[in-house]
């Protein structure tokens, strides 16, 4: 055989490998983060407390379908845009920003977006559900808000929107309340009993929530309660 027939070996293709492989990383990293997003909005923005509010309005006019869970959802997320806008623009800033112009590495860029995320959340964390999470898990009391660790703070701060949303949730179930215990008492009085008070007060719980502009009020609220 000819020598100058042997076989020869590129191994161009070898060097492109670990290139390759960080790429189908970063792809498969990506799409696992796009799978979580619900959760993570669920759980890492304003998103709870302000669907939990919407839902204990809508109960609270003794409809349990109108508006739709669509409706309420749409809404919320809106909401939760606008109360996430600073912390979203910062996260832009420190993180997306550089990464897009090849900065940092996308470790990097997702350590620092948690930064401004983990600020919204301890903004918004009482001391005691922190506490609390934190004897559960049985370690010390941070010096510092560096020293809590994540998994430590998303529990807390799940704990906190629910209590804040069902605190404002009570204040806004308390007008509706009178209005029907005053529809009963009228009723009572008057002798119809076997008239449901929810078909007298449901039309006037929803007059008076429209001329106040309610869902103007709620919504600015709500907003408001995360600046």
């Amino acid at each position: 055989m000819d020598p100058s027939s042997g076989i020869n070996i590129d191994f161009t293709d070898f060097n492109k490998e670990p290139t390759q492989l960080a790429n189908s990383i970063q792809i498969l990293l990506i799409l696992t983060a796009l799978s979580l997003a619900p959760a993570m909005l669920i759980v890492l923005s304003s998103f709870t407390r302000i669907i939990i509010v919407l839902s204990m309005l809508r109960h609270a006019f003794g409809m349990q379908q109108t508006p739709p869970n669509v409706v309420l959802i749409s809404l919320a997320l809106f909401l939760t845009l606008f109360s996430m806008s600073p912390v979203l623009d910062e996260m832009g800033t420190i993180a997306l920003n550089p990464l897009k112009q090849g900065e940092i590495t996308t470790l990097e860029a997702g350590e620092r977006a948690l930064v401004p995320l983990r600020a919204f959340m301890l903004k918004h964390t009482r001391e005691k559900d922190l506490a609390l999470i934190l004897e559960v898990a049985k370690q010390p009391q941070p010096n510092s808000p560096d020293d809590i660790k994540t998994t430590h703070l998303i529990p807390a701060f799940m704990l906190s929107e629910l209590q804040t949303a069902f605190q404002i949730g009570f204040v806004i179930f308390l007008p509706f309340l009178v209005i029907d215990l005053i529809v009963a008492a009228i009723l009572m009085s008057m002798g119809m009993i076997m008239v449901p008070p929810l078909t007298i007060s449901l039309p006037i719980k929803i007059l008076v929530f429209v001329l106040i502009e309610g869902w103007a009020l709620i919504s600015h609220a709500l907003i408001g309660s995360f600046f």
